[in-house]
């Protein structure tokens, strides 16, 4: 699966470097009250932070970002693609995390993503680092709008798809989708919210 294979349509725009300010801001609105990004910084500035982080250093340099205007936005990773922190990455999200959030955020942060990385698909994947829409575009079907171009795109290619699910809420949208669970909940502490990892299969025409 390639760039190419993706046909984003009229109603979404590819994200480039300039647009990745944007793109963090939609996907940390939309994110606001997730319970798990919530326990795991405790305050909005934290998911702000991270949301910013990756769409700037990770998914918009090196993977695939599209938005639907100001309302809707996906960052995903390509297959082969890089998604891992590098030193520089880890110490652009701690400083700003400690200060804005305290030790326990940067902690609990650096535990999640070892976590999420030791369960991580080993197969070829296209990879949903996030789906969001602001919460005043919501319940208009947008969601749908966002994924589908990725997901006709792996069906193309017979290309699987992957992501981890922080919101109990959403998982009659991606079931729906097609994506199911794929083995246990990933809890990155004793007590926290579950993250589901969740997959799907290309469909055959």
């Amino acid at each position: 699966m390639i760039e190419s294979d993706i046909e984003l349509g009229d109603a979404l725009t590819r994200a480039g470097a300039r647009d990745a300010r944007s793109i963090g801001d939609i996907t940390a609105d939309s994110f606001r009250n997730d319970p798990f990004n919530l326990w795991l910084f405790g305050r909005f500035a934290g998911i702000r932070h991270l949301f910013h982080l990756q769409a700037r250093r990770i998914y918009v340099p090196r993977g695939y970002c599209y938005s639907h205007g100001h309302d809707g936005a996906c960052m995903w990773m390509l297959p082969g693609g890089d998604a891992n922190f590098s030193l520089m990455d880890y110490i652009t999200f701690a400083i700003p995390t400690l200060l804005q959030c305290g030790p326990g955020a940067v902690r609990r942060g650096i535990r999640t993503g070892e976590a999420m990385g030791k369960r991580h698909p080993t197969f070829d994947h296209a990879y949903l680092f996030s789906i969001g829409v602001r919460p005043a575009a919501q319940g208009k079907g947008l969601g749908r709008t966002l994924i589908q171009p990725m997901l006709d795109a792996c069906d193309r290619a017979a290309m699987p798809a992957y992501l981890e699910n922080s919101n109990p809420a959403n998982t009659g949208f991606y079931n729906a989708c097609g994506f199911e669970q794929a083995g246990d909940p990933i809890l990155p502490e004793p007590g926290s919210p579950p993250l589901v990892p969740m997959a799907r299969q290309p469909r055959h025409s």
